[in-house]
């Protein structure tokens, strides 16, 4: 009685085996670079010379009050003690604009900058579902997060084309 019930035991064991061997088989994981994707995106590359001609230009409007204020404060010695105190008064007030003006500048920035990012990594997500619907992917999993994984399982490059693909298009 003992032996049958190890034997069955083992039976079972083998079967539990076999069958998870069979369920594993079937799914489909791969993974992909985010960074990789992110970067190679033209539409991220696009925006990234955007955000630098916008924040060029906001630098050039920020060192033209610089400038303006510089000049103010590099007349004062000459001036007499009314007009110093006018300059001066005329100084702060431009100051507090300039200050005023970065802290917006930088806030504007800052927002343009988070919705495209946002914009850009739902366009990544978006694919990323269509390719594993289409291919039949049951996971797709960030390379970030992986100690291992084959590069055949890697689709960076699928995601990335295709990405790149619909944008040129639009």
């Amino acid at each position: 009685m003992e032996k049958l019930a190890r034997i069955l035991v083992c039976v079972v064991f083998m079967l539990g085996v076999f069958l998870l061997q069979d369920v594993f088989a079937a799914e489909k994981i791969v993974y992909v670079d985010l960074g990789l994707v992110f970067d190679g995106y033209e539409k991220t590359k696009d925006f990234d010379v955007k955000l630098e001609d916008t924040q060029k230009t906001e630098q050039e409007r920020i060192d033209s009050k610089v400038d303006q204020i510089k000049e103010l404060q590099d007349k004062l010695p000459l001036l007499s003690e009314e007009e110093k105190e006018s300059k001066e008064g005329e100084i702060d007030g431009l100051t507090r604009d300039l200050q005023e003006f970065q802290r917006s500048a930088e806030m504007d920035l800052r927002s343009q900058r988070d919705e495209k990012l946002r914009e850009i990594l739902k366009d990544i997500q978006d694919t990323i579902k269509e390719v594993a619907k289409d291919k039949k992917y049951t996971f797709v999993l960030n390379e970030r997060v992986l100690l291992y994984g084959d590069d055949n399982l890697n689709i960076s490059d699928d995601i990335l084309k295709k990405l790149n693909d619909s944008y040129t298009k639009k």
